[in-house]
Protein backbone atom coordinates (compact mmCIF):
# COMPACT_ATOMS: atom_id res chain seq x y z
CA UNK A 1 0.00 0.00 0.00
CA UNK A 2 1.22 3.60 -0.76
CA UNK A 3 -0.30 7.13 -0.35
CA UNK A 4 -0.35 9.23 -3.22
CA UNK A 5 -1.13 13.44 -1.74
CA UNK A 6 -1.29 16.52 -3.50
CA UNK A 7 -0.96 19.18 -1.23
CA UNK A 8 -1.36 23.13 -0.80
CA UNK A 9 -3.65 23.51 -3.75
CA UNK A 10 -5.22 27.04 -3.42
CA UNK A 11 -7.75 28.59 -4.82
CA UNK A 12 -10.48 31.52 -4.88
CA UNK A 13 -13.88 30.45 -4.20
CA UNK A 14 -17.09 31.45 -3.08
CA UNK A 15 -18.21 28.71 -0.08
CA UNK A 16 -19.47 29.43 2.91
CA UNK A 17 -22.72 30.54 5.13
CA UNK A 18 -22.43 33.96 5.34
CA UNK A 19 -23.67 36.42 2.43
CA UNK A 20 -20.08 38.30 2.54
CA UNK A 21 -18.39 35.04 1.90
CA UNK A 22 -20.81 34.25 -0.91
CA UNK A 23 -20.27 37.63 -2.30
CA UNK A 24 -16.63 38.33 -1.68
CA UNK A 25 -15.06 34.95 -1.87
CA UNK A 26 -12.10 33.34 0.07
CA UNK A 27 -9.06 31.83 -0.17
CA UNK A 28 -8.97 28.10 0.37
CA UNK A 29 -6.17 25.68 0.41
CA UNK A 30 -6.79 21.47 -0.36
CA UNK A 31 -4.86 18.62 0.64
CA UNK A 32 -5.95 15.53 -0.65
CA UNK A 33 -4.45 12.00 0.26
CA UNK A 34 -5.17 8.82 -1.26
CA UNK A 35 -4.14 5.21 -0.29
CA UNK A 36 -3.86 2.32 -3.22
CA UNK A 37 -1.73 -0.59 -3.97
CA UNK A 38 0.49 0.86 -6.67
CA UNK A 39 2.71 -1.45 -6.76
CA UNK A 40 2.19 -2.62 -10.23
CA UNK A 41 3.24 1.12 -10.99
CA UNK A 42 6.36 1.16 -9.04
CA UNK A 43 7.67 -2.15 -11.01
CA UNK A 44 6.23 -1.29 -14.75
CA UNK A 45 6.52 2.49 -14.62
CA UNK A 46 2.88 2.36 -15.52
CA UNK A 47 0.90 5.49 -14.90
CA UNK A 48 -2.47 3.76 -15.43
CA UNK A 49 -1.77 1.43 -12.31
CA UNK A 50 -1.92 4.10 -10.06
CA UNK A 51 -3.70 7.71 -9.04
CA UNK A 52 -3.21 10.23 -11.21
CA UNK A 53 -2.64 13.65 -9.36
CA UNK A 54 -3.94 15.29 -12.33
CA UNK A 55 -7.31 13.63 -12.17
CA UNK A 56 -7.41 14.39 -8.96
CA UNK A 57 -6.57 17.97 -9.44
CA UNK A 58 -9.39 18.60 -11.65
CA UNK A 59 -11.87 16.80 -9.17
CA UNK A 60 -11.03 18.90 -6.80
CA UNK A 61 -10.91 21.98 -9.19
CA UNK A 62 -14.49 21.39 -10.37
CA UNK A 63 -15.76 21.10 -6.58
CA UNK A 64 -14.57 24.35 -5.81
CA UNK A 65 -15.89 26.17 -8.76
CA UNK A 66 -19.32 25.32 -7.19
CA UNK A 67 -20.40 26.85 -4.01
CA UNK A 68 -21.25 25.26 -0.89
CA UNK A 69 -22.57 26.19 2.62
CA UNK A 70 -20.87 23.63 4.25
CA UNK A 71 -16.84 22.57 3.90
CA UNK A 72 -17.78 19.22 5.38
CA UNK A 73 -20.12 18.50 2.26
CA UNK A 74 -17.75 19.82 -0.07
CA UNK A 75 -15.57 17.65 1.20
CA UNK A 76 -17.91 14.81 0.90
CA UNK A 77 -18.31 15.50 -2.80
CA UNK A 78 -14.87 15.41 -3.53
CA UNK A 79 -14.42 12.26 -1.95
CA UNK A 80 -17.32 10.46 -3.93
CA UNK A 81 -15.92 11.82 -7.51
CA UNK A 82 -12.61 10.46 -6.54
CA UNK A 83 -13.86 7.01 -5.07
CA UNK A 84 -16.11 6.86 -8.76
CA UNK A 85 -12.95 7.73 -10.80
CA UNK A 86 -10.70 4.88 -8.69
CA UNK A 87 -13.37 2.65 -7.00
CA UNK A 88 -10.53 0.51 -5.16
CA UNK A 89 -8.57 3.24 -2.80
CA UNK A 90 -8.09 1.52 0.44
CA UNK A 91 -8.54 5.38 1.93
CA UNK A 92 -9.45 9.01 1.05
CA UNK A 93 -9.14 12.09 2.67
CA UNK A 94 -9.56 15.74 1.84
CA UNK A 95 -8.41 18.75 4.13
CA UNK A 96 -10.17 22.07 3.11
CA UNK A 97 -8.71 25.03 5.10
CA UNK A 98 -10.52 28.60 4.52
CA UNK A 99 -8.13 31.30 5.47
CA UNK A 100 -9.39 34.09 7.33
CA UNK A 101 -12.78 33.17 7.95
CA UNK A 102 -15.86 35.74 8.74
CA UNK A 103 -15.38 35.39 12.73
CA UNK A 104 -14.96 38.88 14.00
CA UNK A 105 -11.66 38.04 15.73
CA UNK A 106 -8.07 37.05 14.19
CA UNK A 107 -7.94 33.40 12.87
CA UNK A 108 -5.82 32.13 9.77
CA UNK A 109 -7.92 29.61 9.16
CA UNK A 110 -10.58 27.01 10.00
CA UNK A 111 -10.11 23.28 8.68
CA UNK A 112 -12.17 20.22 7.86
CA UNK A 113 -10.80 16.93 7.30
CA UNK A 114 -13.11 14.08 5.57
CA UNK A 115 -11.70 10.72 5.66
CA UNK A 116 -13.82 8.03 4.00
CA UNK A 117 -13.80 4.92 5.28
CA UNK A 118 -13.86 7.30 8.99
CA UNK A 119 -13.06 5.31 12.19
CA UNK A 120 -16.26 3.96 12.32
CA UNK A 121 -15.88 1.96 9.07
CA UNK A 122 -18.50 4.63 6.39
Amino acid sequence: MGKVSLQGIEFHAYHGVFSEEKKLGNRFTVDIHVWTDFQRAMLNDDLKSTVDYYKVYQIAKSHMQEPVRLLEHLGHLMIQDILKTYPNLIKVQVIIKKHNPALGGVVDFSVVEVTYPDDYGN
